[in-house]
């Protein structure tokens, strides 16, 4: 008999998507036996929904319990530093959405505490899980796919005054960033997990489409390290919802469904450059087995890995990769410089990618 984790979800926004996608389809494997949340009406009608008994405004009480094991982040973003801290710091795993915390410096914080505590810390990205993501991985780890040449990623979502209005989202001090930061960040991931890492950036940012503080615009272009070139666009102002990657290797072209939520999801368009490297795809391909779209799968990886006592299968420094890139973007579309990576700590951007001043 497997061993099942015991779960609090901490906000109950996007906590209730991590249920629903990630805890509900592992009932073997996970039970959410609390909710924590400082809106009382939202909490109860999650609670009341999923027959969620165990509710809570009191974010330190549940530490203190012995009975939760892991302990679900989906708070916002400027929240989440304390609240990782204090959970590491007690033991618990910790699963949290992105952005991991507010910077750089803070990412190496996290590194540190993480390395010192008994639990395990999986920050969100979703996207990687589905068929088609991890078919093409998949390919990619099989060497099949060849040298990298080029790709484009397109982040082209809406979101109207109405979107925010409310007290923490379009603000730099409480939701972090624009669209680079919530929303294209998971697909900039999604693109490195294939492509591989990042050695230069350059940028542009802009806000075009709402009356807000922070970006929502971006255009960015990526130098990767094997000496791939990848372009990345992100608006809010687009009049349909798309994500969208096309990848281009020496063997292979890849390019995902449009689905603006799960990329992932499959079947993608995989482009063989002859028979010979179909017929070898296929082999490598052979016997599949569905690995689950989003937190389904996300999360299924995670309790495998906690049994094996392996890393997660999203790591802390996979966050630090992917806020490393925010601060390239950041910081290139500041001073219409160059960004080589990685980012140190003598970088301007290393302690805050806000704008100074």
């Amino acid at each position: 008999m497997t061993k099942r984790f015991n779960v609090a979800v901490i906000g109950c926004g996007i906590g209730r998507s991590h249920i629903v996608e990630g805890y509900l389809p592992h009932p073997a494997r996970f039970e959410v036996v609390e909710l924590c949340d400082l809106d009382e009406a939202r909490m109860n009608a999650v609670g009341n929904e999923f027959g969620i008994t165990g509710r809570s405004k009191d974010f330190d009480a549940l530490l203190a319990r012995p009975d939760i094991d892991i302990i679900d982040i989906c708070t916002p973003p400027a929240l989440h530093r304390e609240m990782i801290l204090k959970s590491l710091a007690a033991g618990k795993h910790v699963v949290c959405e992105k952005p991991l915390v507010g910077s750089l410096k803070q990412v190496d914080e996290i590194i540190e505490a993480e390395g010192n505590a008994r639990g395990r810390l999986m920050p969100i990205y979703q996207y990687r899980y589905g068929d088609g993501a991890m078919q093409a991985k998949r390919i990619v780890d099989a060497g099949l796919a060849g040298k990298p040449y080029a790709g484009s990623v397109e982040t082209f979502w809406k979101r109207t005054a109405d979107y925010y209005d409310n007290p923490w989202r379009g603000r730099w001090r409480t939701e972090l960033g624009g669209v680079l930061m919530t929303h294209a960040i998971h697909n900039h991931d999604l693109a490195t997990f294939l492509m591989g890492p990042i050695a230069r950036v350059f940028a542009r940012t802009a806000t075009r489409v709402n009356a807000i503080e922070v970006e929502d615009c971006v255009s960015a272009s990526f130098a990767m390290e094997s000496g791939a070139l990848v372009s990345a666009t992100a608006t809010l102002g687009s009049q349909d919802e798309i994500s969208r990657l096309r990848l281009h290797f020496e063997n292979v072209t890849f390019e995902s469904g449009t689905e603006a939520y799960s990329p992932g999801d499959g079947p993608w368009r995989i482009l063989p450059a002859n028979d010979g490297i179909a017929e070898r795809i296929g082999e490598v391909l052979e016997n599949w087995e569905p690995v689950g779209r989003r937190f389904e799968g996300q999360m299924k990886a995670f309790h495998d890995a906690l049994l094996a006592g392996d890393p997660p299968p999203v790591t802390s420094r996979d966050a630090r990769r992917s806020l490393e890139l925010v601060s390239a973007i950041y910081h290139s579309a500041e001073t219409g410089a160059d960004v080589a990576l990685p980012i140190g700590q003598t970088h301007p951007k290393y302690e805050s990618w806000q704008p100074q001043g």
